[in-house]
């Protein structure tokens, strides 16, 4: 390899460890949002809600800055196998980490509706959400973790743990339709809380989502929509 090319090369390896730099920045930004969401929903704290709220356009800049760089590398490198699986995973990635920032807003947004209206938490159930959203949390985690290393043991993992993350929201839902049917002064409140809980379910499959994209980067395999496929 001459020089020439020997510096394009080092440029191409930068532009693609920007790429996932970035990811991962994102990734963090919209962890910390759904931490945040948690503890206002646990404190019932607004301060903490509206912040979670206000650092959306974060992430939103993040996204875009990221298909950007996604762009310019497939326009002006023309990538081939490895280096494009990697480029067009990272745009579909983003997508994801972006709509788990919607999700953390809209649990921010139900802890506001909550306190606008005076209506007290359903405490039986506080703890059943802080446990829901230390589990999406967690699946979070470790996907960003399974892309950073391009683990795919960790990205199986967490695809597999989307399903207790299931099971944990139904029982929720089913607890709270049991308080509505004995107390119907809990309904408005007790839908407030299934919509979070609901957001929180959706923050475990968009993080399936990423770990899906891990097992595309390193096999060449799309697993979406393949039943039983990441619990092989």
């Amino acid at each position: 390899m001459n020089e020439s090319n020997a510096h394009l090369s080092r440029q191409f390896d930068e532009e693609l460890e920007g790429l996932r730099t970035r990811v991962l920045q994102m990734g963090g930004l919209v962890e910390s949002q759904i931490c945040m969401a948690s503890e206002a929903y646990a404190e019932a704290n607004m301060e903490t809600a509206h912040t979670v709220i206000e650092t959306d356009h974060r992430v939103n800049e993040l996204e875009k800055a990221i298909d950007n760089g996604c762009i310019h590398v497939i326009a002006k490198r023309q990538p081939t196998a490895y280096d494009l699986r990697l480029v067009m995973a990272v745009s579909k990635i983003v997508t994801d980490l972006e709509r788990i920032g919607d999700e953390a807003k809209k649990m921010a947004k139900g802890v506001r509706r909550i306190n606008e209206r005076g209506h007290m938490l359903v405490v039986a159930d506080a703890a059943n959400i802080g446990h829901l959203a230390n589990e999406a949390t967690e699946m979070l985690r470790r996907s960003l973790d399974a892309f950073a290393r391009l683990d795919t043991e960790t990205a199986l993992a967490v695809i597999r743990d989307d399903k207790d993350l299931d099971h944990e929201f139904k029982a929720i839902v089913r607890q709270l339709v049991t308080y509505m049917m004995e107390d119907p002064r809990t309904i408005t409140c007790s839908l407030d809380v299934i919509t979070i809980a609901r957001a929180i379910e959706r923050i475990g499959d968009h993080a399936k989502n990423v770990a899906e994209q891990v097992i595309y980067i390193v096999e060449g395999r799309d697993i979406r929509h393949i039943k039983e496929e990441g619990a092989a």
